[in-house]
């Protein structure tokens, strides 16, 4: 019944659903009937399901701060793996979400190549992006933490905060674990300094930015 209607509903991009009640199988269900080829990110936590179409301010902000991300560790040689929006799961947490992006450095070895994955067996990535520019019905931060993610960047209102999992919650910091040599922080305002100036000069600038501040 539950996916029959899903199947009906156009959620607007900025706008979101929140389902109550909705088991675990049910979750599973409107995965499948939802598809991978969409538009809208999912999150799940004891029952509570949220559906949300981004905005084209989230995906410019995501994808300039992915883009940046990947400039960053090819600058300091370190090897990463990106999966997206990709759907963690996990049915004894009780807990699902999309992430806006998430990678993997520190584990990067342990899952180089793969294409499918199962949180009972496989290590969460290290790094998740959540960007903000729609406030959310759910607290993302306690299905985070469940999944055991390490680290969250979180874009909201020009400003990019670091939160680091200690113990089952988030503490936000100003270093990342991923890149303890940079100042991640500053990113926004480089990233709205090269906004109208085109891609290329964009990546160009972080490159340099990443350089300047290397020993």
């Amino acid at each position: 019944m539950v996916t029959l209607q899903l199947r009906q509903l156009d959620v607007p991009p900025g706008q979101r659903l929140l389902l109550h009640d909705v088991s675990w199988a049910e979750f599973e269900a409107i995965l499948a009937d939802l598809g991978d080829h969409r538009r809208t990110r999912i999150a799940y936590d004891h029952g509570l399901l949220e559906i949300m179409t981004p905005l084209p301010e989230h995906e410019y902000f995501k994808q300039s701060i992915s883009i940046a991300i990947e400039d960053i560790a090819e600058v300091l040689e370190q090897d990463y793996e990106s999966y997206g929006s990709t759907t963690w799961k996990q049915q004894a947490q009780q807990a699902g979400l999309e992430p806006d992006n998430c990678f993997y450095f520190q584990n990067e070895a342990l899952v180089r190549g793969k294409l499918t994955f199962d949180l009972d067996q496989d290590p969460p990535p290290d790094l998740a992006l959540e960007i903000d520019i729609t406030s959310k019905s759910l607290n993302r931060f306690p299905i985070y933490a469940r999944l055991g993610i390490p680290e969250v960047w979180c874009y909201d209102q020009g400003a990019l905060h670091i939160y680091l999992l200690q113990g089952d919650r988030y503490i936000e910091s100003q270093q990342s674990q991923v890149f303890p040599a940079l100042k991640i922080p500053a990113l926004p305002a480089l990233i709205e300094q090269y906004r109208g100036q085109g891609r290329l000069a964009l990546r160009r600038a972080v490159r340099q930015w990443v350089r300047g501040q290397l020993p």
